[in-house]
């Protein structure tokens, strides 16, 4: 169920980008609020970072963490390449969806990357199937942001 979610919110976002045009994604939001490319260029780097953490591989796109995570949108002056970064959303949770069949039932309770071992004792909820159900949740999130771009 939380990866079929996952796979839903996937879907949902990835119809939204394919309406929003380039011109929409450089919009705000809402007044003051971030752009669209932020908001991609943020999820892009989230969700690339969960290969990392979740052991299934080294995350491709490390720049963009620094770029979308690290430092508030209103901090940039410079805009990345916007159909590179829609190449790199793709791509990621491509590789991600791929990975994602690759673990057995007892892997989605291991610990992720991001708690020891001592505190994953303590908390086994913090677990790689957790991490997914939060990430989804985040998407989610921005999605809701990104769909205002729809009415620009």
């Amino acid at each position: 169920m939380a990866l079929d979610a996952w796979n839903i919110h996937i879907q949902r976002a990835d119809k939204l980008l394919a309406e929003l045009s380039d011109d929409q994604l450089l919009q705000q939001v809402a007044p003051g609020k971030n752009r669209g490319i932020y908001l991609l260029g943020h999820l892009t780097a989230i969700h690339d970072k969960m290969l990392a953490l979740l052991s299934l591989g080294t995350p491709r796109y490390p720049e963009l963490f620094a770029a979308f995570v690290d430092e508030p949108d209103s901090t940039k002056t410079e805009i990345p390449d916007i159909a590179g970064l829609r190449e790199k959303w793709k791509s990621t949770n491509d590789l991600l969806s791929t990975a994602f069949k690759t673990l057995t039932p007892e892997d989605w309770f291991k610990k992720h990357e991001a708690v020891n071992e001592e505190d994953f004792k303590k908390e086994p909820h913090r677990n790689r199937l957790n991490l997914v159900v939060n990430r989804t949740n985040h998407l989610s999130y921005h999605y809701g942001q990104m769909i205002l771009l729809k009415k620009n």
